[in-house]
């Protein structure tokens, strides 16, 4: 039977008695966990935050009236061609309006559907901004400002005013911050708004809204849905837009085909809409993941390296062990609780450097004017990837102890007393 606290007992004595070894395979463990727990959460969160930068702006489903051709020609409808090959040129779209038809009940079956977080109306509108001789080209988003607060990242993304503001004031308006700086507009001062039939508007700026990208902020501003309706002249139900947000994103796909059907209309899913991003998001998360995993392995053979020569140190030890009556598989089960021991330590003390790194990166200033909202560098505290660091800090040592342990049980006292 093993004596497990005498096996122990040895393994902590020989640990002990040569700390300079000990010490330098727990540092080995260490800082190789240490590393890998800082790169894997520093480059994590800094792929969430790029994909929260996309992606919250996105909704799950987007759904709008396409302007597209007529499916069926006019010369397809005589006879007299129907066996032809028909050659037709400049084809023009149908004419058609760009509201949604019936957008009212669709917002309200979709408010009452079980995976259907939120539903939100928009008109969207192209217009002039006006201030004193400056005249610049842009887009005016009509929105439910407190239903896009609830359901997007919009709340993130004002840097002056209030969403309240917006509200409570039916001539106001969130202005782009690359709008607002060509112009030299802040809080407060007022922006003529022209539409393309020439009719002028003054609006009041209770906000400045920075997307971060600057392909947006510099043409993009927001006001109340029946501000803008108001605007362009239309009734309460003009919408040209209804954005979706899902409790399971999964099923925005086959959602979005559904609705198509359903409606008549276009449905765009987010996974559609971002389809290059999202390539390029699964490219970054395997680099990170190769990366991390290779510090893994490197550290493991590190680790073996280390345990493997601590081992051949302790040869006379094994030989008087062997000689006092310990077995083969007691030398081995000594050996194997030293590795195991140095893998705890080293992998929890790993642990604390990670964290420790990832702490101080994490409150790090990070400043930049594209990105007002964000302060700090972004680090993911995932538990999982400490669990994997400890995890394979146990294992590499486990596997590191084993090897030269298993040669350690077979070798013979005698020879090595000898020296021979």
């Amino acid at each position: 039977m093993i004596n497990w606290s005498v096996i122990l007992g040895i393994a902590k004595t020989h640990l002990v008695t040569k700390m300079k070894s000990t010490v330098t395979a727990t540092l080995g463990v260490t800082f190789g966990i240490g590393a890998y727990i800082t790169l894997v959460s520093f480059m994590t969160g800094l792929n969430g935050m790029l994909d929260d930068l996309v992606l919250n702006q996105t909704p799950h489903i987007h759904i709008y009236n396409e302007i597209r051709p007529s499916e069926t020609q006019p010369i397809s409808r005589y006879r007299d061609f129907k066996d032809a090959m028909n050659f037709v040129h400049s084809i023009k779209p149908k004419q058609n309006q760009e509201k949604i038809h019936n957008a009212l009940p669709i917002l309200n079956y979709l408010k009452e559907h079980p995976n259907v977080r939120g539903a939100t109306p928009q008109l969207w509108a192209q217009i002039f901004y006006l201030s004193g001789s400056i005249e610049l080209g842009g887009n005016l988003g009509g929105v439910d400002v407190m239903e896009e607060v609830r359901l997007s990242n919009l709340q993130d993304n004002i840097v002056a005013g209030t969403p309240e503001a917006l509200k409570n004031n039916i001539n106001g308006i969130f202005l782009g911050a690359g709008l607002a700086k060509k112009m030299s507009l802040s809080v407060g001062d007022r922006v003529q708004i022209s539409t393309i039939t020439g009719d002028i508007f003054p609006l009041k700026i209770v906000g400045i809204y920075q997307s971060g990208i600057a392909e947006i902020d510099n043409v993009q501003s927001f006001a109340n849905l029946n501000t803008v309706q108001r605007i362009m002249g239309e009734s309460e139900n003009y919408v040209t837009d209804i954005n979706i947000k899902l409790f399971d994103i999964a099923e925005s796909e086959p959602m979005a085909r559904r609705l198509e059907k359903q409606f008549n209309v276009k449905a765009v899913d987010i996974n559609e809409a971002n389809a290059q991003f999202e390539t390029g998001s699964n490219i970054r998360n395997l680099i990170t993941y190769a990366v991390s995993i290779t510090l893994l392995i490197v550290a493991g053979f590190g680790i073996y390296n280390i345990l493997n020569m601590l081992i051949y140190e302790k040869m006379k030890d094994i030989a008087i062990l062997k000689a006092t009556g310990f077995s083969g598989k007691d030398v081995q089960y000594i050996f194997m609780a030293q590795a195991i021991l140095i893998g705890i330590l080293g992998g929890l003390f790993g642990l604390l450097i990670g964290f420790g790194l990832s702490h101080l990166i994490d409150n790090t200033p990070f400043e930049t004017d594209a990105l007002p909202t964000i302060t700090t560098y972004p680090v993911n505290y995932n538990a999982t990837y400490y669990f994997i660091g400890i995890g394979f800090a146990l294992l590499s040592t486990f596997v590191a102890g084993y090897l030269p342990s298993n040669r350690a049980k077979k070798i013979d006292p005698v020879k090595i007393i000898r020296g021979t």
